[in-house]
């Protein structure tokens, strides 16, 4: 499958972002073209692309497993144009997913589905996602023995809640003022 982590759609604007951070009003995004970030307020529709999938015959298929198929199907190259018409989008969609249901999956959905593999593929973001290994189990040790070692360290750094001494033996009172003269 391809690796669609983190790339959305946004409802009303052209283009795939990648999200950078979270802010306190909406997510910060980079457009994938451009480079540019902007903030997204969370009342904007927005959509993972890794949630996204199409209607088939049987179970519905994610866009990534969809995306796997052009990719080996062009070798990793462009595919159709969107701009095509809509008898070879038709076509082409039924050569990469031959069990697409035909009266579910509209022409303008195979469009947007080939404008943002090419959108992915000229920018290189079309990553293969590479099966859980044995890295990533050694990774996740790595990470989870990092946070750990962070704990203890937070742990031992806590401030010292005993009383500070001030000039030369002086020791502070707490809070009481001491008046006249003795």
């Amino acid at each position: 499958m391809i690796d669609l982590t983190g790339i959305i759609a946004i409802s009303g604007q052209s283009g795939l972002y990648k999200v950078v951070a979270q802010s306190k009003n909406g997510i910060i995004v980079e457009g994938l073209t451009d480079k540019k970030r902007t903030s997204i307020s969370s009342t904007a529709k927005v959509s993972s692309l890794e949630d996204i999938s199409m209607f088939t015959t049987g179970e519905d298929k994610p866009v990534a497993e969809i995306m796997k198929s052009i990719f080996d199907k062009e070798n990793g190259g462009p595919c159709l144009d969107s701009k095509s018409d809509d008898k070879a989008v038709a076509t082409y969609f039924e050569s990469v997913l031959p069990d697409y249901d035909k009266e579910r999956v509209y022409t303008s959905n195979m469009k947007k589905l080939f404008t943002w593999y090419n959108g992915l593929q000229s920018t290189g973001n079309l990553k293969i996602k590479e099966a859980t290994t044995g890295k990533d189990e050694a990774t996740e040790k790595i990470v989870k023995a990092a946070t750990e070692k962070k704990a203890t360290v937070k742990k031992t750094a806590t401030k010292d809640t005993t009383k500070a001494k001030t000039t030369t033996g002086v020791k502070k009172t707490a809070g009481v003022r001491k008046t006249g003269v003795a």
